[in-house]
């Protein structure tokens, strides 16, 4: 399958709203500035200490979190496919004096730009649809770390990406498919879920389902055994309208669903 249509829109969606995002509530760019680390507290807990530690960050957007990273002493290398996300990132760097490096690439064409074994490879949040090829995705993950590195990610629950989240539905509809199809999903609407009032120009975007099986195949099929896999009735960002965020700035539903997932592996 030619991936190409499905490829360009999406990165002109994300190109667009890289802007958007450095100026919201969400990212909150001015406190990063001014020295908070912004990763939350459920990575900064299973990570465990990383100074010293060289990391791979793959499909880090304008490289706030891959800084995060790099302010717990380690030796960061972020990865995004969008140039403006890119751009933004060294520029970010570059005003606050720090060291990480960013790579332009497409995560399944990094192989033509790096080549270099990482103690860690780490990815997080609403990373996992953007890749058709979660297969692949597995052995790209498994390239990059050393014999005994690890590989982290925070992300959104399969199970959580069923449920219709255009407007507050009581209960909450299921819309979506949780198993892979053979075509992406084709959503086209303006805004962000950053800041859903943004006016934007490129409202195209495709994403792909995989469910908790396909993804932990593609890992332990890439020669990693999993170490641990947490599932979290919280999530990072207001998913559905009309969430509560608590005073630890996790967003909840009443509903006892899953909303996140967590889960580190290592080289078998």
């Amino acid at each position: 399958m030619d991936n190409t249509k499905y490829f360009e829109a999406n990165k002109a969606n994300w190109n667009e709203r890289v802007s958007i995002h450095m100026k919201t509530d969400l990212y909150g760019i001015d406190a990063f500035k001014k020295g908070k680390n912004k990763l939350h507290s459920l990575e900064l807990s299973e990570l465990g200490d990383i100074s010293g530690k060289k990391v791979l960050h793959l499909q880090c957007h304008f490289g706030m979190d891959t800084l995060s990273l790099e302010m717990l002493g380690a030796d960061v290398t972020g990865v995004d496919f969008s140039e403006e996300a890119i751009r933004a990132a060294e520029q970010l760097r570059d005003e606050l004096g720090m060291k990480a490096r960013f790579i332009h690439s497409d995560v399944y064409a990094l192989h033509e730009k790096l080549d270099e074994k990482f103690d860690l490879v780490y990815t997080s949040y609403g990373v996992l649809i953007w890749l058709h090829d979660i297969d692949t995705w597995g052995k790209i993950v498994s390239r990059y770390l050393k014999d005994d590195g690890f590989f982290y990610i925070a992300e959104c629950h399969p199970v959580s990406m069923m449920f219709d989240n255009t407007g507050v539905s009581e209960p909450l509809n299921v819309k979506f498919p949780y198993f892979a199809q053979d075509e992406p999903l084709k959503f086209e609407m303006e805004g962000t879920y950053a800041d859903r009032d943004a006016k934007t120009i490129n409202n195209i975007s495709y994403e792909w389902a995989h469910s908790l099986s396909d993804i932990f195949m593609a890992l332990i099929n890439a020669g990693l055994k999993i170490e641990f896999f947490h599932e979290h009735a919280f999530t990072v960002w207001e998913q559905f309208p009309g969430m509560n965020k608590g005073e630890d700035g996790y967003y909840r539903r009443d509903e006892n669903i899953p909303l996140l997932f967590s889960l580190k592996a290592v080289k078998a």
